[in-house]
């Protein structure tokens, strides 16, 4: 009698987030990270101000990246889930970037309630 090795399904619509919001935090990394680097004076102290006010929205964002990369890649649909709650919230930390990541909040909370309950 051999056992079958059953393998599990990942989830598409995570790793379309997943990939989606890993860069997004690239493009905020490098913007804001280049920005204070190729400044000088009273820009830099701009730079640095603006950076200060969207660094909330990137630790949230890149905290939910995080999950969202745990949830892929353990199958585990609670991490999926988190990393979307997170996503949300990073909206409602700096709004005026809520058109980078209305789809991977979307695409993760679809992902959570399509990925299979594990008991």
């Amino acid at each position: 009698m051999s056992e079958q090795v059953v393998k599990k399904k990942k989830s598409k619509l995570a790793l379309v987030s997943w990939i989606l919001s890993l860069l997004y935090l690239i493009y905020l990394i490098s913007h804001f990270g280049g920005g204070i680097t190729s400044t000088t004076g009273a820009e830099q102290a701009g730079v640095a101000i603006a950076t200060a006010l969207v660094f909330p929205h990137m630790l949230c964002v890149g905290i939910g990246l995080i999950f969202n990369i745990l949830g892929y890649f353990l199958n585990n649909r609670a991490f999926v889930l988190v990393g979307a709650i997170l996503y949300s919230v990073s909206i409602l930390l700096f709004m005026m970037y809520f058109m980078f990541v209305t789809i991977q909040m979307i695409l993760s909370y679809v992902a959570f309630a399509k990925m299979k309950k594990v008991e």
